[in-house]
């Protein structure tokens, strides 16, 4: 189940600790980060899209740097005790996921920045011109903006503009269009499912 492409991973559908993805490599684009760090990584079809998507961007006069891509159970355990030092639990129940319930576990989300938003992960990059350019195009390379305006209450984080979430283009494309979080999504497919359970446990006579 975890080699799904629209796996959800959040605050109550966690990972298991010793969970690594099996075809972790280095992306090729733009990285603040050096060569070796594990965050330049991501999973093989998750890392070719997102190749695909920064060289259409770079055609495009658009330089986005890749911030953070793949991060171990551990890491996100190591992150999680040093933001509780620094910003405290209400930040970190914001922003941070618990480990195991980081997508950053998956290899398959990667957050972006640009010079412009100062290579951080800000409010004020999705009013970049590089900002503007990946929310309309990563749906068209299988990404989705994973955590959007509006929408806390049902994914448990705030906005998040530079987290993208490869899931397929088909699933991207049908998320953008219908406006779902991939929390949604599941939801809908488990009624969808259900559903189809209840009918065909009707019979006739």
């Amino acid at each position: 189940m975890y080699k799904n492409y629209d796996i959800l991973v959040n605050k109550t559908n966690r990972l298991p600790e010793d969970y690594v993805p099996p075809d972790l490599r280095e992306v090729r684009i733009p990285f603040d980060a050096p060569p070796g760090d594990p965050k330049r990584q991501m999973r093989e079809e998750a890392a070719r899209a997102a190749e695909a998507l920064f060289a259409r961007a770079a055609a495009s006069g658009i330089t986005l740097y890749g911030i953070s891509g793949y991060r171990s159970y551990e890491r996100q355990a190591q992150i999680i005790a040093d933001r509780l030092k620094e910003a405290g639990p209400v930040h970190v129940g914001k922003y941070i996921a618990p480990a195991g319930g980081s997508e950053h576990q998956t290899g398959l989300s990667l957050d972006v920045s640009c010079e412009a938003a100062g290579l951080d992960l800000v409010d004020g990059f999705a009013d970049t011109q590089e900002g503007k350019w990946l929310k309309r195009f990563a749906p068209l390379y299988g990404f989705i903006l994973r955590y959007p305006r509006h929408k806390e209450e049902i994914t448990g984080y705030a906005w998040e503009p530079w987290h993208i979430r490869y899931v397929t283009k088909p699933l991207s494309m049908y998320l953008t269009k219908t406006d779902l979080t991939l929390e949604e999504y599941h939801n809908l497919k488990t009624s969808i499912s259900g559903n189809c359970q209840a009918a065909d446990g009707d019979g006739v006579g």
